[in-house]
């Protein structure tokens, strides 16, 4: 499907987010307005919390889980991350008085534009292939499969264990404790194909480990204690 690019000004960018990079994401020759997420726009109806976490999820950092001056900025877009230090310092974000670890957890979550956006879209494909997920209206059902094939209820599984994930189980959240979670394969890579849903749970468990290093380091467990 070839899309429309127009440019977009978003109104809701931060001191963080000075690079007017937003993009209409509808089908090339749409009638009426540009849209940066069409594909969001039954959830965003039916499911504005699951909506909104689609779409910070895909293109903030995580949430810094303390205030203070090497804590690190709190959510902002994660292709500021790709600038420079001093193009960053610039923006009142003083790498050089972050601790190490924050750096290096900063820049992991750096991705372009263009991949966040592509995260997007993937999430939301695979938020209607959930069971108990709503139907996506036909408009946005046809846009989504044009890029990553049928939708199949019920063949969202969860990044980490495998197991079906259900749609219902994000209304458990509570407290910025969600059950189901945005997850990484790899933690460095925040792409399409890298990028999916994990029960809460599994995702913890994971840690910074890829998915495949986690299952070596549960094998390895298992072994040692006679359980495999």
């Amino acid at each position: 499907m070839k899309l429309c690019g127009k440019p977009l000004r978003n109104r809701a960018n931060s001191k963080y987010d000075p690079l007017d990079l937003h993009r209409c994401f509808r089908e090339d020759g749409h009638s009426g307005k540009c849209e940066e997420f069409p594909y969001l726009r039954h959830l965003a109806t039916c499911s504005p919390k699951v909506a909104k976490k689609i779409m910070r999820d895909s293109t903030k950092t995580t949430g810094a889980a303390w205030k203070s001056e090497d804590a690190g900025p709190n959510r902002i877009s994660r292709w500021v991350m790709l600038l420079s230090d001093q193009e960053l310092n610039a923006l009142g974000i003083k790498m050089d008085m972050l601790k190490p670890i924050v750096v290096s957890k900063l820049r992991d979550k750096a991705a372009t534009y263009d991949q966040c956006m592509n995260v997007a879209m993937n999430l939301t494909y695979s938020t209607y292939g959930m069971a108990h997920a709503p139907a996506p209206t036909p408009e946005i059902k046809s846009y989504l499969e044009s890029f990553f094939g049928p939708i199949v209820g019920g063949s969202t599984v969860c990044l980490v264990c495998k197991a079906p994930l259900d749609y219902d189980d994000f209304a458990l959240a509570r407290r910025g404790k969600a059950e189901i979670e945005t997850a990484h394969s790899s933690p460095r890579s925040h792409t399409a194909k890298n990028v999916g849903f994990a029960h809460r749970l599994c995702n913890i468990a994971q840690g910074d480990r890829s998915v495949k290093e986690f299952y070596a380091w549960i094998k390895t467990i298992l072994q040692r204690t006679g359980e495999l």
